[in-house]
């Protein structure tokens, strides 16, 4: 909107010239969304408090050590949707296509999820709306924005996926491409829910994924630097990465209030939506399989929920003491700051074999 209102008087104000950069933009998304976080923090946890006078729920058969967090208030994810669905109205320009797609995603994920905390609360259980009901419903909004994507898509690029490693090798799938998309947005959204459940656990890997994703948009929207990466060229897609400048910010924001011990959860509100938020960025820019390296950690944390599952209704054993994989570590005695900061570190770790695919090609 700013770059909107301002860059037609950058000719008598050359300063308003900066709003026709990309790497400007998205620095001012970072710190617009932190800002709106870090001042809108304190009174909106002190308003959850006063609503939830038992905080989020805690499972019955979860780590004894949660039991500490009783009263902790949930749906802190609405604190960061705002922060960055504000600082990306601001500082994306209105009429770049790939907004709004996207902005569909987080906002309609967001939806879901907060219906889901509320239920949660309102029936004081762990469970809230069925995990059918979820999938149907997100399903429903994913081959939407996916049908999008293709009607803005080059026309090479239309119902082909990009294989990182290998340079202009394209996957054609044919209207198959819908349903894989959909499911590369829907899984990325239940991955980092999955992955939600320590202190800081999820919000730290969620930027360093967005942070990748800053540069594989700014890159694929670049047609220099697209064509001596040899990746693909997608015209007006460089815009997302102020979009994900703004989930960066929002996420700082949150971070400073979700550090152990944390005053606020994000909820299946916060985790649904940024996680849908990835997935649909990933499928904006085709780097689709990029997320799934870079987002290592969700993969992983997902995977063990799987096998578990699988392990026990075929074979009637656990592999993991407790699934999602970082409870298992709980179980074994690790402490949570231990679990968390490990975690991170494989994120970092993947992040960068993610952005090496730039090269290796």
């Amino acid at each position: 909107m700013l770059s909107d209102i301002l860059v037609p008087f950058s000719d008598q104000y050359q300063i308003f010239n900066l709003f026709n950069y990309i790497t400007f933009r998205t620095g001012g998304a970072v710190l617009t969304a932190l800002l709106f976080s870090l001042i809108l923090g304190t009174p909106f946890i002190a308003w959850l408090k006063s609503r939830q006078v038992e905080g989020q729920p805690i499972r019955d058969d979860g780590p004894d050590t949660h039991f500490a967090k009783k009263g902790t208030p949930t749906m802190g994810g609405l604190l960061i949707l705002s922060s960055l669905v504000i600082s990306s109205l601001l500082w994306v320009p209105l009429g770049n296509p790939y907004l709004w797609p996207v902005l569909v995603v987080i906002v309609s994920f967001g939806s879901i999820g907060l219906v889901d905390d509320w239920m949660k609360l309102s029936k004081n259980t762990s469970k809230g709306l069925s995990g059918k009901r979820k999938l149907l419903l997100q399903l429903v909004f994913c081959i939407f924005v996916s049908m999008f994507f293709v009607e803005l898509s080059p026309e090479e690029l239309r119902y082909s996926v990009a294989v990182p490693f290998f340079k202009e090798q394209l996957l054609p799938l044919g209207l198959f491409y819908i349903l894989f998309t959909s499911f590369v947005i829907v899984g990325a959204s239940h991955a980092v829910n999955l992955t939600d459940g320590l202190d800081g656990l999820a919000i730290v890997p969620v930027m360093i994924v967005a942070s990748c994703f800053v540069l594989f948009a700014y890159l694929s929207g670049n047609i220099n630097f697209a064509s001596y990466l040899q990746i693909s060229y997608i015209p007006g897609v460089g815009d997302l990465a102020t979009l994900c400048g703004a989930l960066i910010g929002a996420s700082l924001g949150f971070l400073w209030f979700n550090a152990p011990p944390a005053k606020v959860f994000m909820g299946d509100t916060g985790s649904l939506a940024l996680g849908g938020a990835l997935g649909a960025i990933s499928v904006a820019t085709r780097h689709e399989f990029v997320l799934a390296i870079a987002g290592g950690l969700f993969v992983l944390e997902t995977v063990s929920v799987i096998l578990q599952v699988a392990s026990f209704r075929l074979f009637g054993k656990r592999i993991f003491l407790m699934a999602p994989l970082h409870h298992h570590f709980e179980k074994k005695g690790w402490a949570e700051s231990t679990i968390v900061i490990r975690f991170w570190i494989i994120s970092v770790v993947l992040a960068l074999i993610s952005l090496s695919t730039l090269k290796l090609r």
